[in-house]
């Protein structure tokens, strides 16, 4: 009889501000999908971090006759020596998992490779001979970037060392600011629903002041006068959270598989990434509600 009363009194008071609840529901489903969208993009960069931190390799480009940097016009080709010393440089560092000589031949043909099907027109600007010979040193982490730069850099037949990280930490740093950028936007519409969920609470208390009165009369508790209120919140927030798990979801298979397109890498959140997402908007959309509406009975309704 008391659940069924509970629940009687909690759907009286979604019917009889339906318009405020529309407007909560509304505001909690928009906040939760830029924070779901925040979260999937989270983890899409930590996939996209872990991938290339794997590959990350550190390329040494050797000097050949048409190098333009001054030491290799001063000294002239890398010699036999001066790649012989270089390789037991490398195998003698510790930060260093692997290395990978390829000669001119090689990196002509990797580099046709590479960009033969994206842009065809630097692919056949290149002439063999352009891209010296050159050595692919896979770290063993690539915070080991600068340590292994500075113990080549400038050695014997050495030209350049190519600083591939610098390039995707500006990405990744991108990413990070449109990740950021939609958090702060969710807290703002999160913030916007906490007002509205207490105003919410606060009409549909009101208009029940009588039969609240008259349950404090009769010895009604205070958590089970509050009751109906607290689930008003709570199942606003869960409508509100399952309307922005179908946003997430919708963002998950448009927008970050156009991106895992663009980059043609195996880098794809798995199911059970996109399903920890929706249960984290699920769960906070109903914490946030169900608080809003405590916070607010006991402050301005003196219940």
């Amino acid at each position: 009889m008391r659940a069924q009363f509970v629940l009687s009194e909690t759907w009286i008071g979604l019917r009889r501000n339906l318009t405020m609840t529309i407007a909560v529901i509304t505001t909690v489903a928009i906040s939760l999908t830029l924070f779901g969208a925040g979260l999937l993009v989270n983890q899409q960069v930590s996939e996209m971090r872990n991938y290339w931190d794997q590959r990350i390799t550190l390329t040494i480009y050797m000097c050949n006759e048409i190098s333009p940097t001054q030491t290799c016009q001063e000294n002239g080709a890398a010699t036999e020596e001066d790649r012989q010393a270089l390789e037991d440089t490398l195998n003698g560092l510790p930060q260093v998992a692997d290395v990978r000589y390829l000669t001119a031949a090689e990196a002509w043909q990797d580099f046709q490779e590479r960009l033969g099907s994206s842009n065809e027109a630097l692919a056949n600007a290149a002439q063999e001979g352009d891209i010296p010979d050159n050595y692919r040193v896979q770290l063993t982490d690539p915070s080991h970037y600068d340590t292994v730069r500075n113990a080549v850099e400038g050695s014997p037949g050495v030209d350049t060392v190519s600083d591939d990280q610098r390039v995707l930490e500006q990405f990744f740093g991108l990413l990070d600011g449109l990740r950021a950028a939609a958090l702060v936007l969710a807290g703002v519409q999160l913030a916007a629903a906490a007002l509205l969920i207490g105003n919410t609470i606060r009409l549909s208390a009101y208009s029940r002041r009588r039969e609240t009165g008259i349950m404090r009369l009769v010895g009604a508790s205070n958590f089970y006068i509050q009751l109906p209120f607290l689930l008003e919140g709570a199942v606003a927030g869960l409508i509100g959270g399952l309307i922005a798990a179908g946003f997430i979801v919708a963002t998950r298979y448009t927008l970050l598989t156009q991106i895992e397109d663009w980059f043609q890498f195996d880098v794809a959140l798995g199911t059970g990434s996109l399903l920890y997402v929706i249960g984290v908007s699920l769960i906070l959309g109903v914490l946030l509600c169900t608080i809003t509406s405590f916070l607010t009975l006991r402050r301005y309704l003196k219940i």
